[in-house]
């Protein structure tokens, strides 16, 4: 009997997999912690035999190399992957033994990216799940953008008949067992469910029912934002990743943390949105541990720039950094646990702004229409295509930080599609001097709460 783990990783929304039988298992796609992997291999008792990627990846550093270093596993790569190490190349069509009776069989499907290859888990010679990185995902395909934008139609049109290969080849009660698609820029949309068959895909994926002209269409117009710090992740990954080092950082004392503002560095508190408007170190930054903070952390911070950690408890700070190693922060310049009270010197006061809902600024509108205020609006193009909010100002999370100057003067009402991103744009704001309210609120609140709505071709300001 074969088994499969899946090992979610909800910061980056993706997932990885150890499949194997009763004494050896595969590793697919596996993340840079790899003490997860270990352990979950540890818990099943068996010995890694193989570790397999199914593409060089853009949006997170891979552990493939170190597991296999550590375990001894031979390290299946697609052969036509450029990459600076040793590896097994692996070719369409090549199959590996994993265990008794169990196999795994490469199917080049390019698409993602022009080496991309999937790999059919096979029982006594039977298709039980396939493995398909970026390919075919739940509802939706991988996106074709990543690699080279004279590659994008190229790519699409392969992506199609790559899940067309996928879709013809394989029995219809076939797991499918993607990679992307759970929160992951690298999906072209977000993954509808939680877990899907070849059957299941070929009675609703467009890629399946829709022509390649009419799919390659619709797929191009609806790629998103590109996360920044994809451009570092492909060359890491093709270079050969450093072992990830989890250690804790050295500890930040007040002047320490005050020293490190002054230097221009990032100061990051991990703290709830509630807790950092409440009181916060003047300057510092918000992104929540419990929020996709190596999504948009890495996105926002100049690359390289040294980051210190500010967390609630040694188990917040622990998490975060093992979430920021996924991406490539590596371990931050230092780090502080507590409350602000701990972070700034005696004579010192934390900083604080309002938090507000639409509800709120609906009403104030209503009871002084003539007040000054800017409604700054920072979510995706793509969202804010859906509606917005008349005469609100639209930049991007991603896009702040560089134009900040464009904001008029006065209050900055600033808001997202549910409170997160607005919690970090109003702590950008606040860093820089602003007067900043965030609205905590899901978008759906300001038309019920009767604020103007625009929508139409044009986005905003």
């Amino acid at each position: 009997m074969f088994f499969i783990d899946t090992l979610d990783l909800e910061g980056l929304g993706n997932r990885s997999y150890l499949a194997g039988g009763a004494h050896t298992a595969v590793a697919v796609d596996p993340p840079r912690d790899i003490d997860q992997v270990l352990t979950a291999a540890a818990r099943r008792g068996v010995r890694i035999s193989h570790v397999v990627e199914t593409h060089v990846h853009n949006d997170y550093v891979t552990g493939g190399l170190d597991l296999a270093r550590i375990t001894g596993a031979a390290y299946l790569v697609p052969a036509a992957a450029r990459v600076s190490f040793a590896r097994t190349p692996v070719h369409d069509g090549d199959t590996v033994t994993v265990d008794e009776g169990i196999a795994l069989r490469a199917l080049a499907t390019p698409g993602h990216t022009p080496h991309h290859t999937s790999y059919v888990l096979e029982e006594q010679g039977s298709a039980v799940a396939v493995f398909t990185g970026g390919s075919l995902l739940i509802g939706t395909v991988g996106r074709p953008d990543l690699v080279e934008p004279r590659l994008t139609q190229e790519l699409a049109r392969a992506q199609h008949s790559s899940v067309h290969r996928l879709a013809s080849e394989l029995p219809d009660e076939t797991e499918v067992l993607p990679t992307h698609g759970f929160g992951s820029f690298c999906s072209s949309a977000r993954a509808e469910g939680d877990a899907t068959t070849i059957g299941r895909e070929k009675a609703g994926n467009d890629a399946l029912v829709q022509d390649v002209d009419a799919f390659v269409s619709a797929l191009l117009a609806g790629l998103d934002d590109v996360p920044a710090y994809y451009t570092h992740m492909g060359p890491a990954n093709a270079a050969g990743p450093a072992p990830v080092d989890l250690t804790a950082p050295p500890v930040a004392d007040a002047a320490d943390i005050a020293a490190r503002l002054a230097a221009g560095e990032w100061v990051v508190d991990l703290r709830s949105r509630i807790a950092f408007a409440e009181g916060h170190v003047a300057g510092s930054f918000n992104f929540e541990a419990e929020g996709k903070i190596a999504t948009y952390l890495a996105w926002l911070i100049p690359w390289g720039r040294p980051v210190t950690l500010l967390a609630e408890s040694p188990g917040q700070l622990a998490k975060a950094q093992r979430e920021l190693a996924r991406v490539g922060i590596d371990r931050p310049a230092a780090a502080a646990t507590g409350e602000p009270a701990d972070w700034i010197s005696a004579h010192e006061q934390p900083r604080g702004f309002p938090r507000a809902t639409f509800a709120d600024l609906a009403d104030l509108a209503a009871s002084d229409p003539y007040e000054h205020r800017i409604v700054l609006d920072v979510r995706r193009d793509s969202e804010r295509a859906q509606g917005w909010i008349k005469d609100s100002m639209h930049i991007p999370i991603h896009q702040l930080h560089r134009r900040q100057d464009e904001i008029p003067a006065g209050v900055v009402w600033v808001h997202c599609a549910g409170g997160m991103r607005a919690g970090i744009a109003a702590s950008l704001l606040d860093a820089a001097g602003r007067d900043v309210v965030a609205v905590d609120d899901s978008f759906d609140a300001a038309r019920r709460a009767g604020l103007p709505m625009a929508t139409g071709p044009r986005c905003g300001s």
